[in-house]
């Protein structure tokens, strides 16, 4: 048996995650409908459809819907949350062959940006403290699940 983390990627088994972005793009374009401009302006659109879902799951997930009370997981919000990466991925590479220079430069901006900056008013940031005690709204989040 191979151990995930170590085999060698495949579009079957994305191990790298260039690899199976190249391989989904390469996929859709196969069974392409519209030519470039329209293509390229379905994929962004498909990013706010799959940013919907998530916000189904989270409503699911914490019954914000009496009608259907709690209806979905944490899970389902993470995978729905997962699509909208790999959709965002896929409408990147629609717009540029170099998606992996163009991602990676961009985090590095706006990680050095971020990180070089100190949340005001605050020692930690937004999950300080003061937002932790039995009241609070993070109380349920996914990351605390009680």
């Amino acid at each position: 048996m191979t151990d995930r983390n170590t085999s060698p990627a495949s579009p079957t088994s994305p191990g790298d995650l260039w690899s199976a972005v190249d391989a989904l793009w390469a996929w859709l374009e196969g069974g392409r409908r519209h030519g470039d401009r329209e293509s390229l302006l379905l994929r962004v659109l498909k990013i706010s459809e799959e940013v919907g879902e998530v916000a189904e799951a989270v409503i699911g997930a914490t019954g914000q819907n009496p009608r259907k009370g709690i209806s979905h997981t944490w899970d389902d919000v993470e995978a729905e949350l997962c699509d909208v990466v790999i959709t965002a991925l896929i409408a990147l590479r629609t717009l540029t062959p170099d998606t992996r220079e163009t991602f990676t430069r961009h985090l590095a901006r706006v990680t050095e940006r971020s990180l070089s900056t100190s949340w005001p008013h605050t020692a930690t940031g937004p999950d300080s403290e003061s937002d932790s005690g039995p009241d609070s709204p993070n109380v349920g989040h996914p990351i605390d699940r009680r």
